[in-house]
């Protein structure tokens, strides 16, 4: 889900909704003409597109497109789309932009986008809700009690993922963790990722830890492994969100992918307790400074390298 919404649905719930919706749908068509679906395939991926009964202003086609992009992007980044086949619901609303998501994956997966009918071909371009959406389907269900693995890691790899595609650029990424991930920090009264479910804590210390553990396994990989590697391992060997997995078993075989303790040491630092990084001496490390609304990247810095492989990534194995 985006992060105005609610936690996600346990897997059993969600079961019962998407068997309900999908009791009711017509058969596939095959135009993006208005209020028929859309079939497209990506990468061997077969996605409808319900366009819903909206008259968009920047046309169904540069709605289509924008999905094709997003599964793109995600295909790239997890070496192929983490599902076979995907609904990808837009329900049209007032006003203009891409306003929120929410995703789902039993029995099928599906995608519900609300997007404004005044949204601009520029607001598609540059969206980041389809892409965040769609990295939820590439994670086993750990349960609302985790949501913030699973919001956090689609927040922190939407960027990255992007950045990847040539769809944002690296400055921006940088610039808005700088802004945002504080609010991930532990406030009074924390207790720990695993109790502590406020909306900061959810979405930007679940990228928090995400990050840290990018570094960490890159660190120790000397730059040969990194986060993107052990979440490539997670979505396959699972077969992501249509899988119920305790957190442990998740951690577990990212780590044994990179061959490091990276997730689940972090994760038993940071479960239950409030542990606070120092953001901003991680900052200095990898070579990102303030400057204004923007950053000034430093390949002097000690970990330039480490944030050099984090933004080109690592190419999927064969």
């Amino acid at each position: 889900m985006t992060p105005a919404a609610t936690p996600p649905l346990h897997a059993r719930a969600r079961r019962a909704l998407l068997a309900a919706v999908l009791a009711g749908a017509g058969a596939l068509g095959c135009t993006p003409s208005l209020g028929d679906p859309a079939e497209l395939t990506v990468d061997g991926v077969r996605l409808r597109v319900e366009l819903g009964a909206g008259d968009f202003n920047a046309g169904n086609e540069a709605l289509v497109a924008w999905v094709r992009r997003s599964a793109e992007i995600v295909a790239a980044y997890y070496g192929g789309f983490p599902t076979a086949r995907a609904t990808i619901e837009l329900r049209p609303g007032p006003g203009a932009g891409v306003q929120g998501g929410s995703t789902y994956a039993n029995p099928d997966a599906l995608i519900r986008v609300r997007v404004g009918r005044e949204v601009t071909e520029a607001q598609l371009e540059s969206d980041w809700v389809m892409v965040h959406e769609m990295t939820h389907l590439a994670l086993p269900d750990v349960g609302p009690e985790h949501a913030w693995l699973s919001e956090g890691l689609a927040t922190y790899v939407e960027g990255i993922a992007r950045v990847q595609a040539g769809n944002r650029t690296e400055q921006d990424v940088w610039a808005e963790e700088l802004r945002q991930m504080p609010r991930g920090l532990p406030q009074e009264g924390d207790q720990g990722l695993d109790h502590t479910h406020t909306w900061g804590r959810t979405y930007w210390g679940g990228a928090m830890f995400c990050l840290m553990a990018d570094v960490d396994i890159r660190r120790r990989s000397h730059d040969a492994q990194g986060l993107q590697d052990a979440v490539r391992a997670i979505a396959r060997v699972s077969g992501g969100l249509k899988s119920e997995w305790p957190i442990e078993r998740v951690l577990a075989t990212g780590d044994a992918a990179v061959g490091t303790t990276s997730l689940e040491d972090l994760y038993a630092r940071m479960k239950d307790s409030a542990y606070a990084p120092e953001l901003a001496a991680l900052w200095r490390e990898l070579g990102v400074t303030a400057d204004g609304d923007a950053v000034r990247l430093s390949d002097a810095a000690p970990l330039a390298d480490v944030r050099h492989a984090i933004m080109r990534g690592t190419k999927p194995r064969s």
